[in-house]
């Protein structure tokens, strides 16, 4: 049995005071989400890109529709066919329907948490939380999980990214937490939006001045946690010399400062992602993995265009689901395909594996609400007991449907997976054996998943 020890979550007060990172506005917390150990000479070559759609988008609107259901279920958009014979896709993503051939359609994943949090916790840990409600882990996110087994990497680069919008990056807000692992795990955020000529990635790329100064300090921390270890028996606090180290190389790394820097992109490659936020968020996930980032998830919450609604929780109380879809989805379009095919034509289909999803689906059945005067609106709601998915890469078999859902679209009908099924697959393709046994804070030898296989149509 292979078991991995966890220091588990650590106090800032553990620590020195966080006045020694200041001066480069680095705290204890991202020093240790900054952690890229050193260790292995060879670096798997294996990563993920994983695409998060926060509020639940609408299956039925996109990857599953049901042209012949009544009316009440089936909304105003149609199918269109694409290249895979099949395989349909909503009007409003014609770009899906050019490289069909490079994706597959996972149709028939389904959970029971119909709450945002609850979901949301569902969904990124692959585990059923112990709280239906509210995003903080009970247990570590994969992407969490990723960046503890693959520690001993040194790549200048952090193992584990979330790109996220401003003011929403909190670990928490999407359920990335890293619970019991510590927060030594948790991603590494990268806030705002990179389309923007104002845009910074913090904590990378200090002057060669600040990193002397920044040396200095780490220099007296060294000295200082040399009295201590002694005394203490803290495994965080032993190794917290190591992290400090690790996360000053990612502060002065070419590869860091390389890897984020978008002006570096074709000025075409860089429109075909879209000049907006979710389109220079996916071509930033794109050039990390390609760097040697283990996990990335992208976040396609708010465009911040077109009067789009502020997520995919399209309920009608909240807004008219069918008027956001056509502002939503051709931007959408756009970002997925743009890093499907990207991802084709740089080589790098085996070594990145694409996932494409949100926390749950949305009713099939319409909901109605008064809009007042801008009259009736249309909405779907949570719904949980169906969900698309889209992959892509990760040398696995593309261009097909895996499963299917009723004829109304409400539950599965062929091929019941669940969220542990999907991580099963992923964690597959990182090499990463889910059988494996995590040491949690009570030092009890936990599963990094606790069931689940490989989906075997996508092998």
């Amino acid at each position: 049995m292979n078991v991995y020890s966890c220091a588990g979550p650590v106090s800032r007060r553990s620590f020195l005071t966080v006045g020694t990172l200041g001066v480069a506005g680095l705290s204890l917390g991202d020093v240790l989400r900054l952690r890229a150990a050193a260790g292995k000479s060879a670096a798997p070559d294996t990563s993920v890109i994983f695409v998060w759609l926060a509020g639940g988008p609408p299956h039925l609107d996109m990857y599953d529709m049901k042209p012949d259901s009544p009316e009440e279920y089936r909304g105003p958009f149609k199918p269109i066919g694409t290249n895979v014979p099949g395989l349909d896709v909503c009007e409003l993503m014609p770009l899906h329907a050019r490289c069909a051939d490079k994706y597959t359609l996972v149709r028939s994943i389904a959970h029971t948490f119909n709450d945002h949090g609850g979901g949301s916790k569902r969904v990124m840990t692959g585990r059923v939380p112990t709280t239906p409600t509210e995003t903080v882990n009970d247990s570590p996110a994969v992407c969490t999980v990723v960046a503890k087994m693959r520690e001993s990497l040194n790549l200048g680069l952090p193992n584990c990214v979330s790109a996220v919008d401003g003011g929403r990056g909190g670990v928490d807000t999407y359920a990335q937490g890293a619970a019991w692992l510590g927060h030594g795990y948790s991603p590494f955020i990268v806030d705002g939006d990179p389309s923007k000529p104002t845009f910074q990635v913090k904590n990378v790329g200090v002057s060669q001045e600040m990193a002397l100064r920044l040396d200095d300090r780490f220099t007296l921390l060294r000295g200082i946690e040399g009295v201590r270890r002694e005394a203490d028996t803290n495994p965080a606090l032993r190794t917290m010399g190591g992290h400090y180290a690790r996360a000053l190389d990612m502060l002065t790394s070419p590869q860091a400062r390389a890897a984020f820097d978008l002006a570096r992109e074709p000025a075409a490659v860089r429109e075909r992602y879209g000049m907006n936020a979710w389109g220079q968020r996916a071509l930033m996930a794109r050039r990390l993995v390609e760097a040697g980032c283990s996990f990335v998830t992208v976040v396609l919450e708010n465009p911040h265009l077109n009067g789009c609604f502020y997520n995919w929780d399209t309920h009608a109380v909240n807004h008219d689901n069918f008027i956001d879809m056509r502002l939503r989805l051709p931007l959408y379009d756009k970002v997925v395909t743009a890093l499907v095919e990207d991802l084709h034509a740089r080589g790098l289909t085996k070594k990145v594996l694409l996932v494409v999803t949100g926390e749950f689906g949305r009713s099939p059945r319409i909901s109605k609400a008064d809009g007042g005067a801008k009259g009736m609106r249309y909405g779907r709601e949570h719904w949980p007991q169906s969900m698309s998915v889209l992959v892509a890469g990760g040398g696995l078999k593309m261009g097909q449907v895996v499963g299917s859902t009723d004829k109304l679209g409400t539950h599965p009908h062929e091929n019941r997976l669940a969220p542990e099924d999907l991580w099963a697959t992923v964690y597959k393709h990182l090499d990463i054996d889910a059988h494996t046994f995590i040491y949690d804070q009570q030092r009890r030898p936990v599963p990094i998943l606790p069931a689940g296989q490989p989906i075997r149509e996508l092998l």
